[in-house]
């Protein structure tokens, strides 16, 4: 398979054609290959328009919602990013193509392994891949000034909003990962929180995330 040309394609036909127009979202993704990502039997369909599973419970968000959500985040070449959930890396390797540093946060040993093993053989030298549980972010690295949840999460934590940095933005699909889920953006203004709904996203869950059962007398 051509994966240049598949790269290519995606990129045109998925990616550009659906509004997104930030040069440097397109440039990464023209560069970085996805196919390294997935495990070897799933790499002939590395670049088809739909979320990719990695194994029984996580997954590669499609390429077109992941592109809308980092042109949403406007990320520039200064920022300190944190990107929950970063299963294989894929995202994490666009990041750090657009960013100065990006800590990669991993609950899946498996998958954080094989995530720096490949960002390894990619030079990506500003991207760290660190473990621990998803929803509670990453506080050591606090602040950042992007921060992406890389999945749908019925609701953020209040915890993983406070390590946003002053003007930082957090982006995550919150909602059952249904059709009826939005992409949602938090903007931190000191101690105030903004959010804006971008467009409406489908997007695997990403577990970790679920609400507490509230307990009934």
């Amino acid at each position: 398979m051509d994966f240049d040309k598949a790269r290519f394609n995606m990129v045109e036909n998925q990616v550009r054609a659906n509004r997104v127009t930030d040069p440097a979202v397109l440039e990464a993704m023209e560069t970085v290959p996805r196919e390294l990502f997935v495990p070897k039997a799933l790499r002939g369909y590395a670049y088809v328009d739909s979320s990719l599973a990695l194994d029984d419970t996580r997954h590669l968000l499609e390429p077109l919602v992941m592109a809308r959500m980092i042109q949403a985040a406007m990320v520039l070449p200064r920022d300190v990013v944190l990107d929950i959930g970063c299963a294989s890396g894929y995202s994490t390797a666009i990041l750090a193509h657009m960013a100065s540093t990006v800590v990669a946060l991993e609950v899946d040993t498996d998958l954080a392994t094989r995530a720096t093993r490949t960002l390894t053989d990619l030079g990506l030298d500003n991207a760290v891949v660190v473990s621990g549980p998803l929803n509670e972010g990453y506080p050591r690295q606090a602040p950042y000034d992007v921060i992406m949840i890389e999945g749908a999460v019925p609701e953020i934590p209040d915890g993983v909003r406070r390590q946003l940095a002053d003007g930082g933005r957090l982006l995550a699909v919150v909602g059952d990962g249904a059709w009826n889920s939005k992409l949602t953006v938090v903007e931190r203004h000191g101690d105030s929180f903004g959010h804006r709904i971008v467009f409406d996203a489908a997007a695997p869950r990403l577990p970790g995330f679920e609400k507490a059962e509230a307990f009934v007398f």
